[in-house]
């Protein structure tokens, strides 16, 4: 198959896809309106009588015209008649066209909120696994600026288009009144501004779909350069980061230049064949005088020509209508792909509520990848006991973390089970199983609100006094104290002018006045100085105690008095015994220990 025809071929598949993508959109917004058909039924009332009045004002000019040129004297009093009339008309038409405005933007703004509304929430139930292997900047970007778009050619197409098909039917029949002839000549020539704008408008969709898709592509990675800007001027990498940005920035240049290209040849292409039909009835018209006189006369023969304009003029506004659609169905097309993908794996109808747990934890031949043909984690066995401190170790990338993900249930297993209390955790509420661990992570988790808020987020209703006392004991009420507005400091997200050492402090005291029966600890003290390590250390042990512990840690000295130490390497669980034990064995935990250490405890 020559080259050519292969291409022609790919060309028509694409075509075919898009038409079928286009289908489904549509299907799903008209499934978001449909809740508001009312309001949808008053905006075509209302646009059904802003048109007619519309069209009855060209009648009213042709009776003034004739009522000027048929008489020898003018008739005042008729004159004035007819522009009263007019006045009324054009004022019932105005409010026509207000209320219909009022239901357009009643139905928009509530499809757009419904539409915002499920986008989050499937977000919020979305697997960790899609927020892992999607940028935040890209999802931000589904759910604001494409959904404003799409917010824009809803609201236009809803405004125009209604008036636009209502005036073209209507100034139909208000031609075929006047002249049949005259009428079938304009109807003849409009298929030629349909089919233009059909052609058009299939070459739009493509270029909008692209530029949408590069738009999320630039928005993302500016998302990681502020959230990463640190690292950008401590590597000095300004200039790559710059020629990236530029090099996204003129594709996305270009297909917006495409996008508009396009979508311009539309009003000039129908104009043009708007200007066929103007022409023709202004010579049929013409005829029509002379030959017909009193049949056809000058006033009618204006109102026809008026008629021309308002048939003429909806073609321009439904081609704006149809190119910007095509627009917010390419954003419409990205929003629905957040919205459609696969939620987390449901919870069972008669899962069970976890329910101060002894804190019994087994793992019975767990495997696990995060990536489906890359093994990591295969036939992994651990049995901890109520009260027991664990501590996780090994290399970067053994499948320390992958553990405690599989611990908390933001992943499940892909062979094997997790059991707690003697329950597979896929049989328990995940809120409950959630509830009953207490977890801090070498990365800080802070939400946009007072320190008081973020201290006591997983217990809410905790007193003054117990809230000070926690702080005490993470030693982070001094750094508090110190803080402008104290307990009450607002602070963002990324913590503000915190260090990651306070940051991680707060997460600290968090768990310090939760308390669940279970505690997770990945590298809890990583950005903490030595000496309020040593405080923590104290602060955790008297934490731990009496409570099932998950420890990761990379500095040995902080797991030592461990009930048992897992060494973990590639997936495995290579060694396992107290810290006296293993370094009897002079094993892998042996090398590691004395990496770090000079001498030997």
């Amino acid at each position: 198959m020559r080259n050519t025809e292969r291409f022609t071929i790919h060309r028509m598949r694409i075509r075919v896809e898009s038409n079928m993508e286009k289908k489904q959109v549509l299907k799903k917004i008209l499934k978001y309106i449909e809740k508001y058909k009312l309001q949808v039924i008053f905006s075509v009332l209302f646009a059904a009588i802003n048109a007619v009045f519309v069209l009855y004002v060209p009648v009213l000019t042709g009776d003034a015209v004739d009522c000027i040129i048929t008489k020898g004297n003018v008739d005042f009093k008729e004159l004035k008649r007819i522009v009263l009339i007019i006045f009324i008309v054009v004022i019932i038409a105005a409010i026509a066209l207000k209320l219909m405005n009022v239901c357009n933007n009643y139905i928009t703004y509530n499809v757009i909120r419904d539409i915002r509304r499920d986008a989050f929430e499937k977000l919020e139930h979305l697997p960790l696994s899609y927020i892992d292997n999607n940028s935040s900047g890209d999802i931000c970007n589904k759910v604001i600026n494409n959904v404003d778009t799409f917010a824009d050619g809803l609201l236009l197409g809803f405004t125009q288009l209604f008036t636009g098909i209502i005036t073209i039917l209507g100034t139909i029949a208000f031609m075929l009144s006047i002249s049949i002839p005259v009428t079938v000549a304009v109807l003849l020539i409009t298929p030629l501004s349909l089919v233009v704008a059909a052609f058009i408008s299939a070459k739009t969709y493509n270029m909008f779909k692209l530029q949408t898709e590069t738009a999320g592509e630039e928005t993302a990675f500016i998302d990681e350069m502020i959230g990463e800007q640190k690292v950008v001027k401590a590597f000095v990498a300004e200039k790559q980061n710059i020629e990236r940005f530029s090099e996204i920035n003129e594709k996305l240049a270009e297909y917006s230049l495409k996008a508009t290209f396009y979508s311009s040849l539309t009003n000039p292409s129908t104009r043009f064949i708007n200007s066929l039909v103007y022409a023709t009835v202004a010579v049929c018209g013409a005829i029509l005088v002379l030959k017909e006189g009193n049949a056809f006369t000058v006033g009618m023969l204006t109102s026809f020509l008026s008629y021309a304009s308002q048939y003429t003029k909806p073609f321009n506004e439904i081609s704006s209508v149809v190119t910007e659609m095509q627009n917010a169905l390419a954003c419409a097309a990205k929003i629905f792909e957040l919205i459609d993908e696969e939620a987390e794996i449901a919870e069972k109808e008669d899962a069970m509520v976890l329910e101060n747990a002894e804190g019994r934890v087994t793992l019975k031949d767990v495997d696990f990848s995060y990536v489906k043909d890359k093994r990591l984690i295969e036939n992994l066995n651990i049995n901890v006991e109520p009260g027991m401190r664990v501590a996780i170790v090994g290399p970067t990338g053994c499948g320390k973390s992958t553990i405690i993900n599989l611990l908390m249930r933001f992943y499940d297993v892909d062979k094997g089970s997790v059991n707690v209390d003697g329950h597979d955790i896929r049989d328990i509420t995940r809120k409950s199983l959630r509830d009953n661990y207490g977890m801090v992570l070498q990365e800080t988790w802070l939400k946009t609100g007072t320190i008081r808020e973020n201290i006591c987020m997983g217990n809410p209703d905790v007193s003054e006094e117990e809230m000070i006392a926690a702080a005490k004991s993470t030693h982070a009420h001094s750094f508090i104290k110190r803080l402008k507005e104290g307990y009450d400091t607002y602070i963002t997200e990324d913590g503000g002018s915190l260090s990651n050492g306070q940051k991680q402090l707060l997460c600290i005291t968090r768990v310090v006045l939760s308390l669940p029966p279970m505690l997770i600890l990945d590298e809890a003290t990583s950005s903490i100085d030595t000496k309020t390590e040593l405080h923590i250390q104290h602060a955790f042990a008297r934490m731990m105690k009496g409570r099932t512990s998950f420890v990761v840690a990379h500095r040995l000295s902080t797991i030592k008095e461990s009930d048992i130490i897992l060494v973990m390497k590639d997936g495995h669980i290579i060694e396992q015994g107290n810290h006296v034990e293993l370094l009897k064995k002079g094993g892998f935990y042996s090398e590691i220990y004395n990496a770090q250490y000079a001498t030997v405890d």
